[in-house]
């Protein structure tokens, strides 16, 4: 490691930046698994600042004889990006798009450049890169020439070994060269041109026979006729050939006004079956869709995420271009005249869609559950038959499934011959993996009885290599084991893929976990993982969409805010698998669970945003909990966990108050008692009420002769959380009156309903279960009685509808609530009876507003009915898009402000400085409002204070 670090200068990185070289166990768990099945702890996980870097630590691997294995985003599917050795990450740093000509439409990258990164940069100059996987978003281009990847536009665009121009590779032996094509191309491996000449005749008959045969070495690129092209031969060899330093792309022209046909047959087989008599019209793309999944894609977003679709079993996505729109269109009902289905919906270029496509790209995360929620597994993920056979194929898949009682959700790149599905097997179960090796050797067969090739599009990896003799000869097989001597004759770079590869069952990972059970009465319940914190941390399967910025997503702050994996929810995911696991640590307490957790938000946006439902938030708390259960905690969960309890101590009488907010006021005061609670003192400490808001309703209640109103008005009952009564009433008053004018019969909930949020987030789950007894005695009559109640704080709304039914999962009382409690917006745009019955909202027409969403809000019960009563107003809404940065006491944190800081001005703080000066800033959150008054010096306020006429 000394060498290593050596030759890597690690020793100039700054003291707490992310090391150059990283051997620490909690690095070595974050890098042990990538989106596969797979589980290879390494050795070392190495982040090269530059080129110089990646050629030293290849060399100090070489001379240590350690394996190498080269990542990018670590989205493989097949274990393509795990090994045992040294694995280098080119994401964090050489990322860099060094050259984009447009006139020439290529560009030049770095490894680590995210492909959506260079599509941006691209369509300044309307080109883009042809190839377009779903993962596009986190996938580096690294990882792309490292499995060939395609995408829906690969039918139209090509693979991207077709998009390659020239790659500049160090191989196995320590040459650099720069690989083309051309007549003396294969001069820069000695050997290999004799190689191919021998080889010629069988190449010509078993490669390069459909657009999809990926498995194995691309050999076809080699042959004359072909160009003889070295860099299109290198994509798709998954680093066990040569390790990428650069790459020249090719770039292709945006489509103009595709226009997306929607095709309906009874189910995917018939769907295949009419596909080859479409692709004479040469569409851009063909994908498949199930009809089960476009059912989970529902479940999970919404109805409104799934537009209208022609009646069927299964479904058809044909984008179509054109010269332009008009000649697009007439193309598109061409390919419709011969889709062999009446059940055709033609949609031109626009929002629906949109809509429609992004049917399918959410399909590809969501897919990783089956229908009813149950974990479905990669392996047999991408494998490919010539389109002509694709329905013959998938009547059999579907015989084969059923054979072993395992089910799928099917869908892919019909056009291409390309399925994607991950199925249900048993991987849990002691007899899982011995399932999963028969399932693997009758699907190779299968496919092999079809001509087709075990990957479409994602490479061999671990999954597959041990499955190539059954799709090539024995000869073939020899063959490749002749490339591999000549490029990496020592077998440094990524052992055991393609050639001398392991069984397809070997190094599992979910088989090594072990159930880490409930503790009796105590902590969640995990009921939807059938009671098991192991379970529950598995729901991560490494789609990585965690490390992507995209538009309508606030996961994942931490890490846009560091770039780094442990900071991502998947690398905590990972670290808390291997405490499942228990190889590397054992325990809950251990330093390296905590340091993976330590700068998550706990802003729940994951089990929005994760195709999966991972809670980070809830893990954390879990972990928390047992960690400390029973012993001293740190001291900010005293004085910000305990905040509820110093709030009303505090506000108990407005004197004390009024003393408490002085003292408070002194900088040197302040400063003691936040170095004194575990706060860091760049913080400014908030006020408290000098009267409180069930103290003003009262008041306002008697002077206006009661607040029960007129018994013909429904009932409402407004909740007043903590930090609403105590901190910041506002919004509850603002609230109670606009409930008023919109015909209520209004009332606020007595005493005693706490949410326990704040001794959640710290982990205190047995306080904040007593706490949450006594909300039930309060609010379960309530909602028993049919009132609706409202929340005023987002937060603790969400934690009556997330947190309370997954702790008190056996008490129909605490479903009964979550069902039962409504944000402001959800109320007013409900259908009378529940909602208004003649309300209108004020006008807001031309006001600018800042929204800041709560990210509790955005996770548990989303900001549509927001947005339509702000759009219905006539309001123009700028919408954040991800978190404010303080997340509650997150950011009050001694060591977590850095971070709070870096997530604010991400979004929030550029949102605000650009906005006019009679913009308003729009948060619910208190700790959002808190947020930009301590960052931005900009107040805010809640939607009821928006919505109460004067």
């Amino acid at each position: 490691m000394a060498e290593l670090r050596n030759a890597l200068r690690a020793e100039d990185v700054p003291h707490g930046a992310v090391p150059l070289v990283d051997d620490s166990a909690r690095a070595r768990a974050e890098y042990s698994t990538d989106a596969s099945n797979y589980r290879v702890v390494p050795q070392v996980v190495v982040f090269p600042r530059e080129t110089d870097e990646v050629l030293a630590a290849l060399q100090v691997a070489r001379t240590h004889r350690v394996p190498i294995t080269a990542r990018g985003g670590g989205t493989s599917i097949a274990g393509n990006s795990v090994g045992p050795g040294m694995v280098i990450d080119f994401s964090r740093h050489l990322n860099k798009i060094l050259d984009l000509d447009p006139h020439a439409r290529t560009a030049r990258v770095q490894p680590g450049v995210i492909m959506s990164s260079l599509q941006q940069a691209g369509a300044a100059h309307g080109l883009r890169f042809g190839p377009d996987p779903s993962s596009q978003a986190r996938a580096t281009f690294g990882g792309m020439i490292g499995n060939n990847a395609c995408g829906p536009h690969a039918l139209s665009f090509g693979r991207t070994a077709d998009n390659t121009g020239s790659l500049l590779v160090a191989d196995g032996t320590g040459r650099v060269f720069e690989a083309g094509a051309g007549a003396d191309a294969l001069d820069q491996v000695p050997g290999l041109a004799a190689l191919m000449t021998q080889y010629m005749a069988l190449i010509r008959t078993e490669f390069g026979r459909f657009s999809r045969q990926v498995s194995g070495y691309s050999a076809e690129h080699l042959l004359p006729e072909n160009g003889r092209d070295l860099a299109k031969f290198l994509v798709g060899s998954e680093g066990t050939l040569a390790t990428v330093l650069e790459a020249t792309v090719d770039l292709v022209e945006v489509p103009r006004d595709p226009v997306l046909l929607a095709l309906g047959y009874p189910d995917m087989p018939s769907a295949a079956d009419a596909v080859p008599a479409m692709l004479a019209h040469k569409p851009l793309a063909v994908e498949g869709l199930d009809a089960a999944l476009v059912e989970v894609v529902r479940n999970h977003h919404g109805p409104a995420a799934v537009p209208d679709l022609p009646p069927g079993g299964g479904w058809l996505m044909v984008l179509v271009g054109g010269e332009d729109a008009d000649s697009a269109m007439a193309n598109a009902r061409a390919v419709a005249a011969d889709a062999g289905t009446k059940h055709t919906q033609v949609v031109p270029a626009g929002a629906e869609a949109q809509a429609l496509w992004r049917i399918r790209a959410d399909g590809a995360g969501l897919a990783t559950r089956t229908a009813v929620g149950e974990p479905a597994w990669p392996g047999w993920e991408d494998a490919a038959v010539p389109p002509e056979r694709l329905g013959t194929y998938l009547r059999e898949f579907d015989a084969l499934l059923k054979d072993y009682g395992a089910s799928a959700l099917p869908y892919g790149h019909f056009g291409d011959g390309c399925i994607h599905a991950r199925i249900d097997l048993p991987l849990t179960d002691a007899q899982g993996p011995a399932i999963f090796r028969s399932f693997m050797l009758d699907a190779a067969a299968l496919v092999a009885s079809h001509g087709g090739s075990f990957s479409g599009e994602h490479g061999d990896g671990r999954a597959r290599g041990e499955l190539l003799p059954l799709m090539y000869s024995a000869e073939a097989i020899g063959m490749f084991a002749g490339i591999k001597a000549l490029f990496d004759p020592e077998e440094h770079l990524n052992p055991g893929i393609i050639v001398k590869p392991a069984a397809v069952e070997a190094d599992l990972r979910r088989p090594t976990a072990r159930p880490l059970p409930l503790l009796p009465g105590s902590g969640f319940s995990f009921a939807h993982d059938g009671g098991d914190f192991t379970n529950a941390v598995h729901r991560c399967v490494g789609v990585a969409k965690c490390r992507a910025d995209l538009p309508g997503s606030f996961m994942c702050p931490s890490y846009l805010a560091t770039r780094n994996e442990k900071d991502s929810t998947r690398g905590r995911a990972r670290v808390l698998q291997e405490l499942a696991t228990g190889e590397l640590y054992s325990d809950f307490s251990a330093p390296q669970v905590h340091e993976a957790l330590d700068l998550c938000l706990s802003c729940k946006a994951c089990s929005r945003d994760c195709p999966v439902g991972v809670d980070m938030a809830q893990y954390k708390s879990e972990v928390l909990h047992r960690t400390y259960r029973g012993k001293r905690r740190p001291i900010s969960h005293y004085a910000l966990g305990w905040l509820p309890r110093w709030a009303r101590i505090i506000t108990a009488a407005p004197a004390l108050t009024v003393l408490v907010n002085a003292a408070l006021k002194r900088r040197p005061l302040a400063w003691l008692v936040q170095r004194g609670g575990g706060m860091d003192t760049r913080r400014s400490m908030p006020s408290f009420a000098t009267q409180r808001t069930s103290r003003w309703w009262r008041r306002r209640s008697a002077g206006a002769g009661g607040s029960g109103g007129s018994g013909a008005r429904p009932a409402v009952k407004v909740w007043v959380d903590s930090f609403s009564e105590h901190m910041d009433g506002a919004g509850a008053r603002a609230t109670l009156t606009v409930l008023e004018q919109a015909g209520y019969r209004v009332e606020m909930v007595g005493p005693g309903a706490c949410c326990g949020l704040t001794y959640i987030s710290t982990g205190q789950l047995d306080a904040a279960r007593a706490r949450l007894r006594r909300t039930m005695d309060v609010l379960g009559p309530i909602v028993a009685s049919g009132v609706p109640v409202v929340g005023v704080e987002p937060s603790c709304t969400a934690a009556l509808r997330s947190d309370l039914p997954d702790l008190f999962a056996d008490d129909p009382r605490a479903h009964a609530i979550a069902n039962g409690v409504y944000t402001l917006s959800e109320l007013l745009t409900a259908e009378a009876p529940l909602g208004p019955a003649d309300w209108e909202p004020p006008s807001l027409a031309g006001r600018e507003i800042i929204a800041q969403p709560h990210c509790h809000q955005h996770a548990v019960m989303g900001y549509e009915a927001d947005r339509a009563l702000l759009t219905k107003a006539g309001a123009r809404v700028r919408t954040m898009n991800t978190c404010c940065g303080l997340a509650g006491n997150f950011g009050m944190e001694v060591g977590h402000y850095e971070v709070s800081v870096k997530v604010a001005e991400h979004e929030l703080l550029p949102a605000l400085g650009e906005a006019g000066p009679d913009a308003v800033f729009l948060a619910d959150g208190f700790s959002c409002r808190t947020q930009a008054q301590d960052l931005a010096g900009i107040g805010g306020v809640h939607l009821a204070q928006l919505l109460a006429r004067p």
